[in-house]
């Protein structure tokens, strides 16, 4: 189960349930390792466009952006590397409609 499988179950799932699938992906899964010390990040990403989703919002490419162009310019203090940020991007990518 990667991230979009995620992302796309997480409307359905509870918030304890979205944290323990998150958490075994990040420890299990080799290409998402890195994520593994920013997991309060991909978190909160999920929990808010999962809230997004429960209220009939659409996710936009113009929301995602945004999210990423944040993310971009707060790298440095989050810790995140080039490829956290493709990772990151990928898994916003997969809630678009």
């Amino acid at each position: 189960m990667g991230l979009d499988k995620i992302a796309q179950d997480s409307k359905k799932m509870t918030s304890y349930r979205l944290d323990q699938k998150i958490d075994k992906l990040l420890r299990t899964n080799p290409s998402f390792k890195n994520l593994q010390d920013n997991k309060e990040l991909v978190f909160d990403l999920i929990s808010d466009y999962k809230k997004k989703m429960r209220r009939g919002i659409s996710v936009s490419s113009l929301t995602i952006r945004k999210d990423m162009y944040h993310l971009y310019k707060n790298r440095i203090e989050l810790g995140l590397s080039k490829s956290d940020l493709d990772d990151l991007r990928d898994l916003l990518a997969s809630f678009k409609s």
